[in-house]
């Protein structure tokens, strides 16, 4: 072979590489079961924004299941260039299999969660039960709507700030708090897998008096099928929710689209991404917009995973694991 021919081939390997390979126009964006319309609206503004940036044409795709179910199947093989997911264990997971960095909440601010909101509760119009604390949801004529902990991080968080309040109100009798939660969980009529799911059962086939979903949750759901059929009922305390969002690595680096799912990423922080992300209903951090919405948002108590349980890592051993609190729990049901 001429060594025209042999320098001839050798570019086109070299050009055909990843390295060289021009970024993909699309990029898979995995979340939580209830982020359809969010995420609808970011794409809107986002790939227009991105265009006039670069001159690209761009995808961004969408998957939506609970959370948990979401970090099982990249680790099964969908390829989801960026996650943005509802809680920091199912991040975790995907760090353990090595899909996303160790260091992965010092790549964007406030540990890489661009916005939060809390569990709180939705209630038929005038609130015939007289929903108003956690404490009620126990009561016998009561029956109340979440998803399956163990497949949803919408219900995990429930299952955590009832646990939260719990421990408060019996001074931290663990006995006490168990009781509490086996109670609540008693009067779950029926545990779907995931948020959009309770939301169904409990919108559309008139199922439970109380709904608890993320703040968010509640303020689309009336939105979209009448806040003259629903009120929005926020307890005396919750738990901090936080959404973390991260880089899928070993996706991004096998299809050659991290500075694409980074612009993503970093568009959620934006001013412009943080009114879209407040306007649906999420409590944002950028001061700014923070201000502009803060008549939307009622004043409440909120506590973190950290202070009240030790940190996701313990939550994780201690409540999530095989065997541990929650399964002692729901494998009851």
């Amino acid at each position: 072979m001429k060594p025209s021919a042999i320098l001839g081939l050798a570019l086109a390997a070299l050009i055909s590489s990843p390295l060289y390979a021009q970024e993909p126009d699309k990029i898979l964006n995995a979340s939580y079961d209830v982020a359809r319309e969010l995420f609808g609206d970011i794409n809107e503004t986002f790939v227009p924004r991105y265009k006039a940036d670069t001159g690209r044409d761009v995808t961004v795709d969408q998957s939506h299941a609970g959370s948990s179910k979401q970090a099982r199947a990249i680790l099964e093989g969908l390829e989801a260039d960026v996650v943005t997911f509802n809680q920091v264990t199912d991040i975790s997971a995907l760090v353990r299999g090595g899909f996303v960095s160790e260091d992965w909440q010092q790549e964007f601010a406030n540990n890489s969660s661009p916005f939060y909101s809390l569990p709180a509760f939705l209630v038929r119009e005038g609130n015939p039960k007289g929903i108003k604390d956690w404490s009620d949801l126990v009561r016998d004529d009561v029956q109340v709507v979440f998803p399956n902990p163990k497949t949803s991080g919408n219900a995990r968080y429930t299952y955590l700030a009832a646990t939260a309040y719990a421990r408060e109100a019996f001074d931290g009798d663990q006995a006490k708090v168990s009781e509490f939660i086996d109670k609540l969980f008693d009067n779950v009529p029926v545990f779907d897998t995931g948020g959009r799911g309770a939301t169904t059962t409990f919108v559309e086939r008139e199922i439970g008096d109380v709904l608890i979903t993320f703040e968010a949750e509640t303020r689309g759901i009336s939105r979209e099928f009448g806040e003259d059929r629903f009120d929005i009922v926020i307890p005396s305390v919750s738990l901090l929710a936080e959404f973390p969002v991260a880089i899928v690595d070993k996706v991004v680096d096998k299809r050659g689209s991290r500075d694409f799912a980074k612009a993503y990423l970093d568009f959620l922080y934006s001013p412009e991404g943080q009114v879209i992300l407040a306007e649906n209903g999420n409590r944002v951090n950028d001061p700014a917009v923070a201000e502009k919405f803060k008549d939307q948002f009622p004043q409440v108590r909120l506590v973190t995973v950290e202070d009240v349980f030790g940190g996701w890592a313990k939550v994780q051993e201690e409540h999530f694991a095989s065997g541990a609190l929650l399964d002692q729990i729901y494998g009851e049901r």
